[in-house]
């Protein structure tokens, strides 16, 4: 389960890439982000009333509310930052959003833990000439329950959730069965503006070949080997 990804990406450079038009951009001068956590914002893309895709921000994770057992009192609201691949077409808190609402999550990398106590930090990108290239994740939005974004420390009004996959070989040692569903270029209209069956076709594990581990616990690794 992905519980943090960095997006440090400039804003101009997400424009080019996701193929926005300035006057579509809602983030205004929104700093890059090295790490991004469940119930804060980030860059998404979306596409909106008029069919144009546009830059705004969401907090990470579809809020519920949340009960506790013992005392019947209500809690925090839980976040649901990630959706299973095999659920999104069924799943009540998902489906209408995966019917209507699917978006492209700018990302330069996504970290997943190993162990426990303490657990070790292992960050994953793509091959290519910068160190972080920027790529999209799969995602899911909707507008936040106005009773549960009280919640919130920043809230933005909507809410996003990054689809995953089975894990590949380059992750799968680290996160034995699950990864972030990462999106070719190409498919970004698809994933948009497709049918469903066209959108479900693509949340399939990203190439091994393609990634690599940029940094753990310890200290820098290039294409998945320690650094000297």
């Amino acid at each position: 389960m992905c519980n943090l990804y960095s997006a440090t990406t400039n804003v101009q450079a997400m424009r080019e890439l996701f193929r926005v038009k300035p006057e579509n951009d809602r983030l205004g001068n929104a700093e890059p982000r090295t790490a991004i956590w469940p119930k804060y914002p980030g860059p998404v893309v979306r596409t909106d009333d008029g069919g144009e895709r546009e830059l705004v921000e969401m907090n990470w994770g579809f809020l519920t509310k949340s009960v506790s057992k013992k005392t019947g009192k209500e809690l925090k609201p839980q976040a649901w930052n990630n959706a299973r691949d095999d659920k999104v077409r069924t799943n009540g808190l998902w489906k209408n959003s995966f019917l209507k609402r699917r978006c492209l999550i700018p990302a330069s990398s996504f970290r997943e833990a190993k162990g426990k106590r303490p657990a070790t930090d292992f960050w994953f990108a793509l091959m290519g000439d910068e160190p972080r290239p920027p790529f999209a994740m799969a995602g899911l939005w909707q507008p936040t329950p106005p009773a549960l974004a009280t919640s919130l420390d920043t809230p933005t009004g909507l809410s996003h959730t990054v689809v995953t996959t089975t894990s590949n070989d380059i992750v799968r040692p680290v996160h034995p069965s699950r990864m972030v569903v990462i999106l070719d270029p190409s498919d970004y209209e698809t994933w948009l503006n497709g049918s469903p069956e066209e959108a479900l076709a693509l949340l399939r594990p990203y190439p091994s070949d393609r990634m690599k581990i940029v940094m753990d616990g310890i200290g820098i690794l290039r294409d998945g080997e320690p650094s000297d």
